[in-house]
Order: structure tokens, then C-alpha cells, then sequence
């Protein structure tokens, strides 16, 4: 689903396959790009890695495309039209020319997993977890035993011998690792006002003793995720946008500098001493990312090394796969990041993985809020305990009864797959339905309501024409990002069987048009 993990896959298929794999991705230069689309053609490779993108490489006599992570919403394509979802696409590819589809996840979205009981799609099961890495773990076993350090640093070795000489070596499968819940309302009513809670600062300090390794996961960026003023309440947002500002460090320079970036374009500015509306001098900067993460982290275990992943560390080209390697090198302690976490590392010395607020996500307008947030938790907590030395996950949350935290502390897909279900057939919503999603952007916020609300009318009178009583329209609104790169933003949703239909051989002007989108947002 996205450039972060295929170095990783690129590795392992070319140590299987040497000269005979192509890679395929954006940040390529456009003659790496054609240097694999003519090795393709001209039947050169055997296989292909990538995104996107690589789906759409000339191959000849194509037999397998593998869609792994599939419930993974990177796989639709938005911005630029036309809109396409890769997972549908591949389906679509494969029966054109008769190759085999597998589409791999251990959170299938609902939609799919919904197929598959209609009989339209065949399941296969995995039930036991892969017990790997055996190699690596008495390697380094190995490694501890040769070294003749004294000190704190031969007794964390101590230790670890114990742990690796109590392990069960025989054992091929192993279970997914125990998730404890940690509810930071109890932890701030004790006097706990850090955001790290008073298990997951032991537990780090126990996995650091015995030279292992940890993931820390937040789905935000930067230090704080919007500044107010505490004397009138204005928030600082970014002027194309109308979004709240993130607050970030800027340490490329020799003063330290606060920046206030927006994620959506990009837009930044300096953090001001005074409030632009009162002229109040208390700002305040609110909320918790990667870099107050780090940041925290780094004070209370100064020993450690640390590496943060996310969107502000990866902008150069190679930068995903020197992280990685980094990482899996024991260079670091700590990974830090965002949701590209959660695709498909697998890091046989990760035994713990902390969730540092579980809610984020959770409560945006749309349907599919509880689905990607309970993937993204069950994903990220499957990355530790991936080899002989176990692991857990801890879920911080200040939500900790919600059913999406209480089935991923479980790994119980099957269970929310069955709550999640029966609240789809309720709302008639995917997949007891359809959607299409009609978007019109301009610069004058005024022609945009006017030309969706004109829209809005023509197809009131093409449903009652056609008498397509079970298809209704949802809106004309503002989407919930209502501007984006100083572009206004309004939205139709079209909800039933066929809303397809009645579209069809329609002028609908400038409108961006998407046929079951993953998002409403």
C-alpha cells in the first residue's frame, strides 16, 4: 500500500529471485521508471514491487498479483482523477487475463470480508502465527556470550542471556501478543500527567535492561497538534486550509525555531508571540505528536537512541529504507512514527509496542471511522512479539469500554466484524449499499454552493424521472475539510443499490466524481 514497506519485500524477493525483480513507485526518477517498464516489456522480470503504480506494469503473461495489507485505504486513488481503487482494479486485471488474485490482511475490511461470506470472494485462513526469526535471536545470543563487558552494560547482557535461555526454541507458531488496555483517566486522577502512563514507562524500561527493542505509535505529526489563545480561544489555522496549524521544531537551524505547518498544503509560518485577534501573549500549544513523543521520550530515558518515522523524516529519496535498516541494525532503541508502522514490519527484536492514544481517528464523521481505527491498532500491536522473545502492546486510551479498543486488545476481528455489520445493515450503508461521492471545488466560496446546490436539483428531478425510490441523496454540505489549498469544498453522497445509475450519460460539469469512496471526509 505505500513506499515505506517495499524495501523490505524488494529484499526478500530479490534474495529469491536475484536480477529478476523490478521496483515501481513515485519517488523513482523517470528513467528508473522506464528502465523497469522496458525490462518488463521486453520479459526481462519476473516479478514486480511496489505500490500503486505497479499494477499497471507491462508484464507479460501475468499469472499472480498479490494485493498485500488490501484493507489499506493508500490503495485508493483521490487526488488525482481519475478515481480508482488498486485492490478493485487487481480483481478486475486478474479476471481479464486469467491470473490469480490474493489479497492478504489480517483486517479485511468489511466490504471484503462481506463478500466472502456472500460466496463471491474465497477465504483463506491463517489461524497460527509464524514463529521466525530463530536465527537472528541466537545470533545475537551468541554475540552477548562473546562479549567480556563489565559494568551495567554486562549485567543488561546478563539478563538477557536468562531471557534467550528460557525460551521454548522448538515451538514453530507462536501467539499474537497480550494487549493491555491503560486507562489515562485513572492515570491523570492518580497525579500521572505525563503522556506516557506509569505500565508503559516500566515496561520501556524493562525492554531497554534487556536490550530489545520498542515502537511507539501515534497517528499525529509534530509537537502539538493546534495552539489557541487561553484569553480569547482563537485558534491559529492555516489561511488555504481552514484547518487548525501543527506546531513543530525547527532544529535545522542553529536557534531553535518553532514552525507552525499545515499537513494539508503544506503552508507554514512562525509561532507568534501574540495572539493575531486579542493581542494576548498566552499561547497555548495543545495536543501530542511524533516530535513531543520523541522529545518525552529522550527525557526520560536519556541513554537511549531514538528514530522517528513520518512523513517530515521520509521526504528524501532512500529515506524509508535507511530508517528501516537502522532500525533492524539494533541503531536504535525506539521507532517512533505514524500508521506506516502498522504495514507489514516484521523486526525479531521488537517486543514492545506502545499505542500512545489509541482514540486518535475514532470519532471523525464517518462511517468507517471505527474500522480504520480498530485496523490500525490490531496492525500495530501485531509488530511486536514476532520471534522466540514475545512481546505485548499497551493501548493507551481515554476510551478504554469503546468496542473497537476493547475487541483490538483481543485481535478479535471476527467479533467486530459481526458489531460492525449489524451497524452497517441498520444505516444502510456499505456493504448493504452503495455510495457515490460528487465533490465541486472552486476559489469563491459562494459559485461552489451555488453550482452544488444546482446539481443537488438536477438530480432531485433525474431520481423522481426515473423513479429510482431507493437511491436518496445525502447533502449538498460542506466536506469536512471544507477548504484545501484555498480550494472551497462542498459534497452529494448518493446512497443505494445502483446510485451509478441514474448518473450515467449525465453532464455533471466540474465535478470530481468518486464510486465508493473509503472516505466521506
Amino acid at each position: 500500500p505505500e513506499i515505506a514497506i517495499t524495501p523490505q519485500t524488494v529484499r526478500r524477493f530479490v534474495s529469491r529471485f536475484p536480477d529478476k525483480v523490478g521496483l515501481v513507485h513515485s519517488k523513482l526518477s523517470p528513467g528508473e521508471r522506464y528502465d523497469t517498464w522496458r525490462r518488463a516489456r521486453a520479459g526481462l522480470l519476473s516479478a514486480v514491487v511496489g505500490p500503486r503504480s505497479a499494477l499497471f506494469t507491462p508484464l507479460r503473461n501475468l499469472g499472480l498479483i498479490v494485493v498485500d495489507e488490501c484493507h489499506d485505504q493508500s490503495y485508493y486513488q483521490r487526488e488525482t482523477p481519475p478515481s480508482y481503487h488498486a485492490r478493485d482494479t487487481a480483481v478486475a486485471y486478474a479476471r481479464q487475463v486469467g491470473a490469480v488474485c490474493i489479497m492478504g490482511s489480517a483486517t479485511p475490511d468489511i466490504v471484503s470480508s462481506f463478500k466472502t461470506d456472500q460466496g463471491e470472494w474465497h477465504s483463506l485462513s491463517l489461524p497460527e502465527r509464524i514463529l521466525a526469526h530463530k536465527e537472528a535471536i541466537e545470533l545475537q545470543l551468541a554475540k552477548i556470550k562473546e562479549s567480556q563487558q563489565i559494568g551495567r552494560k554486562g549485567e543488561q547482557e546478563e539478563k538477557s542471556i536468562t531471557t534467550y535461555r528460557i525460551l521454548e526454541k522448538d515451538a514453530e507458531t507462536t501467539d499474537l501478543p497480550p494487549v493491555e488496555i491503560v486507562d489515562m483517566k485513572d492515570e491523570l486522577k492518580a497525579g500521572n500527567h505525563s503522556i506516557f502512563s506509569r505500565s508503559l514507562q516500566e515496561t520501556l524500561k524493562n525492554v531497554f535492561d534487556l536490550n530489545q527493542q520498542a515502537i511507539l505509535f501515534i497517528n499525529r505529526r509534530g509537537m502539538a497538534t493546534y495552539v489557541f489563545c487561553r484569553d480569547c480561544g482563537y485558534t491559529l489555522k492555516c489561511p488555504r486550509c481552514d484547518i487548525p496549524l501543527t506546531y513543530h521544531l525547527n532544529k535545522q537551524s542553529q536557534q531553535e525555531r518553532n514552525n507552525l505547518i499545515c499537513h494539508r498544503c503544506n503552508y507554514k509560518r512562525n509561532s507568534p508571540n501574540k495572539c493575531p485577534q486579542c493581542g494576548g501573549s498566552r499561547i497555548k500549544y495543545f495536543g501530542t505528536g511524533t516530535e513531543r513523543v520523541e522529545k518525552e521520550i529522550q527525557e526520560l530515558f536519556p541513554n537511549i537512541n531514538t528514530i522517528r518515522w513520518d512523513w517530515g523524516t521520509t521526504r528524501k529519496k532512500g529515506a524509508h529504507n535507511l530508517i528501516l535498516e537502522q532500525f533492524a541494525n539494533h541503531q536504535a532503541d525506539v521507532l517512533i512514527g505514524t500508521q506506516m508502522l502498522a504495514k507489514g514490519l516484521d523486526l525479531p527484536f521488537v517486543t514492545l509496542v506502545g499505542v500512545v492514544l489509541a482514540d486518535v481517528g475514532l470519532n471523525f464523521p464517518d462511517y468507517r471511522a471505527a474500522e480504520r481505527t480498530f485496523q490500525v491498532l490490531t496492525q500495530v500491536a501485531g509488530r511486536a512479539g514476532r520471534s522466540p522473545l514475545g512481546g505485548k502492546a499497551i493501548l493507551q486510551t481515554f476510551l478504554p469500554e469503546h468496542y473497537v479498543i476493547q475487541f483490538a486488545s483481543k485481535h478479535d476481528y471476527h467479533g467486530f466484524y459481526q458489531h460492525e455489520i449489524s451497524l452497517r445493515r441498520n444505516l444502510a450503508y456499505p456493504p448493504y449499499s452503495r455510495l457515490v461521492r460528487l465533490e465541486i471545488r472552486g476559489s469563491d466560496e459562494s459559485k461552489v454552493e451555488y453550482d452544488i446546490r444546482k446539481l443537488s436539483e438536477k438530480i432531485l428531478t433525474w431520481l423522481k424521472q426515473n423513479s429510482h425510490r431507493s437511491t436518496e441523496i445525502i447533502g449538498p454540505a460542506p466536506c469536512f475539510f471544507s477548504r484545501i489549498s484555498g480550494l472551497y469544498r462542498w459534497q452529494i453522497v448518493l446512497r443505494g443499490p445502483n446510485p451509478m445509475a441514474i448518473l450515467r450519460n449525465k453532464n455533471l460539469g466540474e465535478c470530481h466524481i468518486e464510486v465508493d469512496p473509503p472516505s466521506l471526509l
